[in-house]
């Protein structure tokens, strides 16, 4: 019997979703949207969730159950309500310039929430894992340009393709690339001096890994485990947050 109700993979979706209601809720999106159908929809998901934390069923069991389809279904109806799967393209554009680092961070938010919940069939089926690095997505990334940060000189701005789309990640690591194979941990984004960051890097030793093997999008293959460290740790913090 697995014990579900330990499972960091339905643990972070709980907090996600808390995360997600929490930033809807202040959010300050220009244009038409309904509010009021995405924070039902998102509160929906509690309830779905718990059945799932206190079912203490296989992992493969949690994949098939019917709250999984449900919680699914809940995330669509999210996106449908936020305007539509382009939705955070047009919040940006419509945002004034005073209000666009506000709106990014709202954005970023609320899709590592939408990631969380439309993937945690697939984290489920990776098995019994005890380990809070189950409890996001480590994805192969491949870094499209590079710039320095605005307002830090110790900074980078990377865009990644994570294959689905791409993301921003700041680093400190200022040896970081164009076509460098990066492995990225999606965490919840954290704001680093005006820019939001959606992931980290994964590195060991000398910085960033930059020749990761595995298909962009994809689970990288043969990371040194000291490299997941750091995410694990932002992962239990985000969790006693």
């Amino acid at each position: 019997m697995w014990d579900t109700s330990k499972d960091y993979r339905l643990l972070v979706a709980e907090k996600s979703v808390e995360l997600f209601l929490k930033t809807i809720e202040g959010a300050k999106f220009k244009g038409k949207w309904d509010k009021k159908n995405a924070v039902r929809l998102g509160k929906e998901m509690i309830p779905e969730l718990q059945a799932l934390r206190y079912s203490y069923l296989e992992p493969s069991a949690l994949v098939e159950a019917p709250q999984m389809k449900a919680l699914k279904e809940k995330a669509q109806g999210i996106i449908e309500a936020l305007g539509g799967e382009d939705w955070y393209h047009r919040f940006l554009d419509l945002a004034d310039r005073n209000e666009r680092e506000n709106v990014e961070e709202a954005i970023a938010k609320i899709r590592f929430f939408l990631n969380t919940i439309l993937n945690l069939d697939k984290r489920l089926a990776l098995g019994k894992i005890n380990d809070p690095i189950i409890g996001i997505d480590i994805k192969v990334g491949e870094v499209m340009s590079v710039g320095k940060h605005p307002n830090a000189d110790k900074l980078l701005v990377c865009n990644v393709n994570i294959g689905e789309r791409a993301i921003t990640v700041v680093t400190n690591d200022l040896s970081v690339k164009d076509n460098d194979r990066v492995a990225v941990a999606l965490l919840p984004p954290a704001n680093f001096r005006g820019i939001t960051s959606e992931g980290m890097f994964l590195g060991a030793g000398e910085g960033v890994l930059k020749d990761v093997k595995g298909e962009v999008g994809g689970l990288p293959k043969g990371i040194p485990l000291e490299a997941l460290n750091e995410a694990r740790n932002l992962v239990e913090a985000f969790l006693k947050a």
